[in-house]
């Protein structure tokens, strides 16, 4: 499964980081960042170059009745309408589109050193003595932070994804399908879609295989609408299909 790889991959380079000591910088939405990091790839066989663009969502069994489902929708909705897409009923509409999306939690556990305190007693100063005894500079040394030990330290991390699909109504061909996804220390997969829908559905559409990262400020996150990117970093797409 897609999301399964995109999971491992997340995983990995989180281990990676919180390695390297910036575990702040899995917490967005935490007010430790200033922007929120996305991961987009997209296959597209888009040739639709209509001014009108119609389109009704497809649900799966799971999804009918679902509020959670509606809202997503609401904001793609918002996203689509920004490239001139509008939303009809399904016996009128040219495209059908379906959403998936997902939440995964799990701890990162890192390993990190641990420092001797010298004098406990008075606290707020670690270290060991080098050069003697004798204190600083002219008198014959200073203190040298060296480590006690080491500790192993575990951190949640929450991956969210989603994937927009669309098909042509009447011939059921798929003609677009992206994915995008994040983590972070965020919890909730409601917090965090503002920031895949935008990232997903920015410059649509993508070419035939192109991977990139998209950068939104982070921000009031209340909906699609209040957020936007600030950069995207694209890798080769891949060769357009036959």
């Amino acid at each position: 499964m897609a999301f399964e790889r995109v999971w491992k991959e997340w995983k990995s380079a989180a281990r990676a980081v919180v390695s390297a000591g910036l575990v702040a910088g899995l917490g967005f939405f935490a007010g430790c960042t200033t922007y929120v990091q996305t991961q987009v790839s997209a296959f597209s066989d888009w040739s639709d170059s209509d001014a009108t663009r119609t389109y009704a969502f497809a649900r799966s069994p799971q999804q009918q009745n679902s509020i959670e489902q509606s809202t997503y929708e609401a904001l793609v909705t918002n996203e689509l309408a920004v490239h001139s897409f509008r939303q009809v009923p399904d016996a009128s509409a040219r495209y059908r589109v379906e959403l998936g999306y997902s939440i995964r939690g799990d701890m990162v556990t890192v390993r990190q050193v641990v420092y001797a305190d010298p004098w406990p007693m008075y606290g707020g100063w670690y270290g060991r003595p080098y050069g003697g005894w004798g204190g600083w500079g002219g008198w014959g040394g200073g203190w040298d932070m060296g480590p006690a030990g080491y500790v192993d330290q575990s951190y949640p991390i929450f991956v969210h994804a989603l994937q927009i699909r669309m098909t042509e109504r009447e011939t059921g061909r798929e003609v677009y399908k992206v994915s995008a996804s994040n983590a972070g220390g965020e919890s909730s997969l409601i917090r965090a879609m503002p920031y895949l829908v935008r990232s997903a559905l920015t410059d649509f559409p993508l070419g035939n295989g192109t991977v990139r990262t998209v950068k939104i400020p982070l921000g009031n996150n209340n909906g699609a609408g209040s957020v936007a990117p600030v950069a995207t970093t694209n890798a080769k797409p891949a060769a357009p299909m036959e």
